[in-house]
């Protein structure tokens, strides 16, 4: 069976409806960055996301294009994520989608080097006729951070980001935003097939110990 990162790292993937604390280690995404409102119908975040997805899945079917990669095993692609940024102390303001920036992104297995993604950027910009020379290859490293499964619509976010400032207060710990560690979303769920109020999300937030 293909492997699934999501089966086997649940910790990272599969959290509960109550916030943890987690260590996340550094992992390497394709990603996309830009600004505005996701929800714009074909704007600059939902064309990201189909090159994000065009390159993901030319390297998961990168033998079929004769493109041999070292270490290759079939893998189910990742889930989507999303790093959101509005200011510089981490508050979103669900209400002002246009004042966002953000980083799109999928996990890449460890496998791929930056010279299989060069290629793979190539052949999906070729293939699919898409502009992917913007598209990163990026290690994240999170670090310390607390997280949660969120259910419901993303606009709910903030009663679950509550529960979340509340268990670090109490654990000793304080929110850590800056430019390179930002609210994280995994989106479990694909909003176009699910009903908002069962929409599954992984939000995290980078923390330290006052």
């Amino acid at each position: 069976m293909p492997f699934d990162f999501k089966k086997e790292y649940r910790a990272f993937y599969q959290p509960k409806a109550v916030p943890e604390i987690i260590e996340i280690p550094p992992m390497n995404f394709i990603t996309l960055r830009g600004r505005g409102d996701p929800n714009e119908e074909n704007g600059a975040y939902q064309q990201a996301v189909g090159v994000l997805y065009a390159v993901a899945y030319t390297l998961k079917m990168s033998g079929k294009s004769g493109r041999q990669l070292e270490g290759f095993f079939d893998y189910v692609v990742p889930p989507l994520e999303g790093f959101w940024r509005q200011g510089d102390n981490g508050v979103i303001d669900y209400a002002d989608k246009s004042s966002f920036s953000w980083v799109s992104a999928i996990r890449l297995p460890d496998f791929v080097d930056r010279e299989d993604f060069a290629w793979a950027v190539s052949e999906a910009q070729r293939k699919k006729k898409l502009d992917c020379g913007k598209a990163e290859f990026l290690t994240i490293a999170e670090g310390l951070c607390v997280q949660m499964l969120h259910l419901g619509s993303y606009d709910s976010e903030p009663a679950s980001v509550a529960l979340m400032d509340e268990y670090i207060a109490q654990k000793g710990y304080q929110n850590d935003f800056s430019a390179e560690r930002l609210h994280h979303e995994i989106y479990l769920s694909d909003p176009r097939r699910t009903l908002p109020e069962k929409c599954r999300t992984v939000l995290r937030h980078p923390i330290r110990k006052i």
